[in-house]
């Protein structure tokens, strides 16, 4: 099949195009989130090919994975089509609605484009109704057995943490930097001095070399209060490394017991990260259950098998 897909969130389809199909990426100058095309930071097949917007009017596609309300009126701009009428459409919805309890989606009224969330706690909190919903669970390349914890600090992954505050749990940092913090991820500079601590700082790295360079570390440490599931997070237990997590959102549920520790009590979370910062081999322990627990719900072939299903189902 030909998959209309658009680079929003690298991780995540990193993992999908692993498939059988043939991945249209839309590309615009400029790189601009309309089409940013092929990733640069992380590893994907040939089987993954940029389009751009005079292409696509003349280009066969098979089904359509939207993920952004822009999707739709890109389609409409520059093929002329409606998605779910003119060509088959799924919208893949990554995130957690703005209120848990009364945000109406966008699909909430149309039967013509299965919703798919990433989580069933995303799932049950955004109000879809009568649109049928579905959930295909996050998958992931399996990284590797990186988990060294040779440095006794703590990992973080976070992508504007600080114009997005709170709400990935930015201002719980400081709570932990006594214990060392080093963050990974786009547009972390300067977090130091937003925050007044002393933060390690690690602007976007390759995939690849990141996820080194997370596993020198002896925790994962988690703090989003109202964001989906972090693939970061998964890729972490992933390489085995033990988790300190905040109990949010989909989290308690991923994160199995003796992975690490799961709580809402932030003096529980600094003293479950001091404890296993100072016992590596507690630490190691802990990673081999976080790394087993992912690979088994996480596994990029359940993923595949799970996308594939849908893909083909919508598409005939």
């Amino acid at each position: 099949m030909k998959v209309l897909v658009w680079h929003v969130h690298g991780s995540w389809l990193t993992a999908l195009v692993q498939g059988p199909h043939r991945y249209l990426v839309p590309v615009v100058p400029g790189r601009t989130g309309d089409g940013l095309g092929r990733a640069r930071t992380w590893v994907w097949p040939g089987s993954v090919v940029e389009v751009t917007p005079e292409e696509l009017r003349d280009t066969e596609v098979d089904v359509v994975v939207l993920q952004r309300p822009r999707d739709l009126e890109l389609l409409r701009e520059w093929a002329g089509w409606e998605p779910g009428v003119d060509v088959p459409a799924v919208y893949v919805e990554h995130d957690t609605p703005p209120t848990p309890a009364a945000s109406r989606h966008l699909l909430a009224d149309r039967t013509d484009i299965p919703l798919v969330h990433v989580t069933h706690f995303n799932r049950v909190a955004w109000d879809a109704g009568r649109a049928p919903t579905r959930v295909l669970e996050h998958g992931v390349v399996d990284p590797g057995q990186r988990w060294t914890g040779e440095v006794p600090r703590l990992g973080v992954v976070s992508n504007d943490p600080v114009t997005r505050g709170r709400t990935v749990g930015t201002d719980l940092l400081p709570r932990f930097a006594h214990l060392g913090v080093d963050v990974f991820g786009m547009r972390v500079t300067g977090m130091s001095a937003a925050l007044g601590t002393e933060l390690g700082e690690h602007e976007d790295l390759p995939q690849d070399d990141m996820h080194d360079e997370l596993a020198r570390r002896r925790v994962h440490l988690h703090l989003p209060r109202w964001t989906s599931l972090g693939l970061s997070l998964v890729e972490a237990m992933t390489m085995g490394m033990p988790v300190v997590a905040l109990a949010a959102t989909e989290v308690p549920t991923a994160v199995p017991p003796g992975a690490g520790v799961v709580a809402a009590d932030v003096d529980a979370l600094v003293e479950g990260a001091r404890r296993l910062l100072a016992d590596p081999d507690a630490a190691r322990a802990a990673g081999e259950v976080a790394r087993a627990a992912a690979l088994d719900r996480f596994g990029l072939a359940r993923f595949l098998a799970d996308a594939d299903a849908l893909l083909e189902g919508v598409a005939r």
